[in-house]
């Protein structure tokens, strides 16, 4: 029989589970930029959690918005229904988004963003007479969510391969927009990118213009390693999608909501894709909250073209979207946002990561440092016998001997603060990272 305390009754995700029940890491509670550890211990949190806990931990704010929903209205249908906590905080994510960008959708999660959006891409064009579109273009090393739909159009080897066929359609990416013989230890986006954009030709010629709907891309590759890329990459990438018709769409899911110094990374690019997608930071972690932004151009085209007002536009959504307590902590945490000025933190705090991070230049088994807007990644030599092994030592060495917690993808640390960090904060967390590296074998 199973003791209460068996550890193996959770299967944790993305996680190797058996290392995990031998050396467990216990979280127990967590304030501003720390976690505490079930013996009290202070961790200080050097991703935001899972890049999502932005403004920091432990709002009180927030808090008290949650409870005073789960008391007032803990509950309410989004299907032939609504509550007006859905509606303020679709206008308040609205107002952020670029311009014409006016209609949010709502779901769950990252990955259920990413599911909207690949229906929303292609039912869009079965509404206007172009049914024949419904390929959609991802990129190497991209990372939008683990649902079928997610693993799909994302670039992720270890991801796709255990899973058989996926969907039809998503089996084209684009290049990665990185060359490690000219671009390792690059500070800040990598310039001169068009002709990773240029690719989108090729494929056009493969399968023909006619048969494509949509590119999804992330402002940078943040599970994938943290890639960035170039203003002049984004706008190439909109000039082919206008020229051919197809739909962009960002997944902003680590990089919106401050992460890039901006309401979203589109800002800062200054480029609007048809859809954004969102999650993480909209809620900061505190509740499960994730959607997808339209276009005007988009909405427009199902709410004209969808018969009578009798009839239902899109045959989507899931029973928890819009969650009137997700809804508050989402309100509450885009009040923290405007009125702490986070976002305008995380930008001037970005040089200050910047010239930390590369300090690690150097460093045993650093292999690469590359960083974008308020995050980094610091890829380490791979065990060419075991890949993946000196990652997961990163992490217990975080853990047990410099009093952190990290993220790591592979065999790269990912370096993704909540948006209060100040300049020791991130000294504290390369410190702690060069400690780890000091003790990799």
């Amino acid at each position: 029989m199973r003791q209460p305390n068996d550890l193996s009754s959770f299967w944790l995700p993305f996680t190797p589970n058996r290392a995990f029940q031998a050396d467990p890491r216990m979280l127990a509670r967590a304030e501003g930029m720390y976690f505490y550890d079930d013996k009290g211990r202070k961790l200080l949190d050097a991703c935001a959690g899972l890049w999502c806990s932005n403004a920091g931990h432990g709002r009180k704010k927030i808090a008290e918005a949650i409870s005073k929903a789960a008391h007032e209205i803990d509950y309410a249908p989004t299907f032939q229904f609504s509550h007006a906590m859905a509606h303020a905080v679709s206008q308040r994510i609205a107002a952020i988004a670029p311009e014409g960008m006016d209609h949010v959708f709502f779901v769950n999660s990252g990955s259920e963003a990413a599911d909207a959006a690949l229906k929303i891409a292609r039912a869009y064009f079965h509404k206007i007479g172009q049914g024949s579109r419904f390929r959609i273009i991802g990129r190497d090393k991209g990372y939008h969510g683990s649902t079928i739909a997610g693993i799909a159009m994302g670039g992720i080897g270890n991801n796709r391969k255990h899973f058989g066929p996926l969907i039809p359609g998503t089996d084209d990416h684009l290049p990665l927009p990185y060359d490690a013989a000219t671009m390792r230890f690059t500070k800040g986006e990598p310039q001169n990118l068009e002709k990773y954009a240029d690719a989108l030709e090729g494929l056009v010629a493969l399968h023909g213009a006619e048969t494509i709907a949509a590119v999804i891309v992330e402002p940078f590759a943040g599970s994938g390693g943290v890639y960035g890329a170039s203003k002049s990459y984004f706008q190439r990438l909109r000039s082919i999608c206008d020229k051919y018709g197809f739909l962009l769409i960002f997944d902003e899911v680590i990089t919106g909501f401050g992460r890039m110094g901006y309401g979203f990374a589109a800002e800062r690019y200054g480029v609007t894709p048809d859809i954004i997608n969102f999650a993480k930071g909209v809620t900061s972690g505190a509740a499960p909250m994730g959607g997808s932004i339209i276009s005007n151009k988009i909405y427009d085209a199902f709410m004209s073209n969808s018969g009578g007002e009798h009839a239902i536009e899109l045959f989507h959504g899931h029973t928890y979207s819009a969650h009137p307590i997700a809804c508050a902590a989402a309100m509450a945490t885009l009040d923290i946002y405007r009125d702490e000025g986070l976002f305008e933190n995380a930008l001037k705090m970005e040089k200050v990561l910047e010239d930390a991070v590369h300090s690690l230049k150097g460093a045993p088994l650093v292999a690469d440092i590359r960083n974008a807007g308020f995050a980094a990644g610091v890829e380490i030599e791979a065990d060419p016998k075991a890949p993946g092994r000196r990652g997961l030592d990163a992490i217990k060495l975080a853990y047990h001997e410099q009093d952190m917690v990290i993220r790591v993808g592979g065999d790269t640390i990912a370096i993704s603060p909540p948006l209060i960090a100040s300049e020791s904060d991130i000294s504290k967390i390369i410190d702690g990272i060069r400690g780890v590296l000091s003790k990799l074998s």
